[in-house]
Parts: structure tokens; sequence; C-alpha cells
């Protein structure tokens, strides 16, 4: 199997990437396993964040680097909190506190409005020096609920409602939401042309 570091120290992402990335013969190590340390996410984007964590990872490992930085798009919040969606409610914030500052924001706002998307970018490098890392973004579309409904999932995802399956992402089979996700959506597109 091909071993590639995660760029991560969310459980909940390490979990997803493994279980849809180990049916192609790759090995998800989750970056803890070689004393990573976190590195600041000190870009503007989705894509320079994930780029900063994978160059990070693949220079202290040694190992090809998979990262991703993703968040929550709400539109009422003028696209709020993006890039700061796991650091919503502070620093030391977590997502009870995260979820919480949402609903709080978002009080007394018509369904209509509630309008958001979950935003995924992937890059892969191959080494800490690779001049073209592979980058492969997924959305998912969604609106954000009043209350929070299901046990799975992490982060937004019991707030994350799903017109078409009636429940939020929280509440969605795993197998379901792999497929659905943005996540899943971006870990596709990178299957398609992986080269370790």
């Amino acid at each position: 199997m091909n071993k590639i570091v995660l760029a991560t120290g969310n459980k909940g992402k390490v979990k997803e990437f493994s279980e849809i990335l180990s049916a192609h013969n790759f090995e998800i190590v989750p970056q803890s396993d070689f004393n990573v340390p976190e590195v600041a996410e000190t870009g503007t984007t989705f894509v320079e964040n994930a780029i900063i964590k994978a160059r990070h990872a693949a220079k202290i490992t040694g190992l090809p680097a998979i990262a991703d930085d993703s968040g929550l798009e709400v539109d009422f919040l003028k696209g709020a909190p993006g890039i700061y969606s796991s650091r919503y409610a502070g620093e030391n914030g977590n997502d009870k506190a995260n979820n919480a500052k949402l609903l709080a924001a978002l009080d007394g706002v018509e369904a209509s409005k509630r309008t958001a998307r979950f935003q995924c970018v992937i890059v892969f490098m191959r080494h800490e020096d690779d001049p073209t890392p592979i980058i492969c973004q997924g959305s998912w579309e969604g609106e954000i609920t009043t209350e929070k409904h299901g046990e799975h999932g992490f982060g937004y995802d019991p707030l994350f409602w799903l017109s078409d399956h009636d429940m939020t992402s929280a509440q969605l089979p795993r197998e379901l939401k792999n497929q659905l996700s943005h996540r899943g959506k971006a870990l596709a597109k990178l299957l398609e042309n992986f080269t370790v």
C-alpha cells in the first residue's frame, strides 16, 4: 500500500479519508503518528491553507502528504465562517461552541435565507518541494437548520440540512455521506489523477 501522511489532527477527517482511500490501496497515516506539530494557517483562502499544511507535513515526515482545508459558507453571513469555520467561536472553540455561535448569528433569519455550502479543497504533494501539487475542490449545497439533528459526523453536520434527503448530514449513513459530501467529491477528483 502507498503510505501518505494526512496533515490534520481532526479525528473525523482521518476517519473519512481512511474509509475512502483505503479501498484504493492507500494507507493514510495521521500526522500525529509522526509528532508533526500544527502549522499556522496564515492563508486567506482554502487553497493557501491546504498547501501550507501539506508542505509542512511532507517536510517533517518525508512522505507524500494530503491536506484539506474546508469550511462552511453561509450566504446570509456573506460567506462566513469560511476559512475560520473550525475556530468560529474563538481559537479554543469546539464544535458545540461553533454551532451555538452560528445558530445565534442566524436567529430569526427565515428559512429561504439560510442557504449554505460546505467547501473542501484537497492538496496532494509528492514531497515538500513539489512544484505541481494536485489541487481538487468539492462543494456541497444545503441549508442551516434552527436546531441540531443527528449524532453522526462532526463540525456543523448537525445543522447542515439536506432537503433532498429530508435530514441533516449528521443523520446520513456514513457511506452515503462519503459519496455526497464536499470532501467525498474532492477526494473522488483526487483519485482520478493520483500518482504517488
